[in-house]
């Protein structure tokens, strides 16, 4: 990434907090709201720098829909996302609602997809984290903050 601008030590602080047990409420609220202004503005509420889908699951206790904004990397029509959560020692709820059940929708290209999750193989993840690295350094800071492996998913258009 080489040298820390004041922007990205600043963003660096921001994803430190937000991924603190104390903040999760709050991350939850902007995770919904972006949501929201993703689907309204139908995706132009997101840095075009990095690409952007709105995720739908199903809350693995409440049965409730649950929406969470993620950058994807694009894998020849499979949508590969990380359940990084900000490098916090805990998976996202969004990654453990869909272990608890695959399938959720995709709202992206202004479009919604059905789409099945599943964790990359390790074969998989060798070749995908990388890129999704390339893609969005802060992967990389966010693994380093963490001892567990940030799991690498794979949405599958079904």
């Amino acid at each position: 990434m080489g040298k820390p601008t004041v922007l990205s030590r600043m963003y660096g602080a921001m994803t430190t907090a937000m991924g603190k047990p104390a903040m999760r409420p709050v991350t939850r609220a902007f995770s919904s709201i972006h949501a929201t202004m993703f689907r309204l503005s139908k995706g132009r509420a997101s840095n075009p720098k990095w690409p952007m889908l709105v995720l739908t699951v199903t809350g693995r206790k409440t049965g409730k829909p649950r929406d969470v904004p993620l950058v994807y990397l694009d894998d020849g029509g499979r949508y590969v996302v990380a359940a990084a959560y900000g490098g916090s020692d805990v998976d996202p709820a969004w990654w453990r609602n869909l272990q608890a059940n695959p399938e959720a929708s995709a709202f992206v290209d202004n479009k919604t997809v059905a789409v099945r999750a599943s964790v990359a193989t390790s074969d998989e993840r060798v070749t995908l984290w990388p890129r999704l690295v390339q893609m969005y350094p802060y992967f990389a800071e966010y693994q380093s903050r963490t001892s567990r492996e940030i799991p690498v998913v794979l949405l599958t258009p079904m």
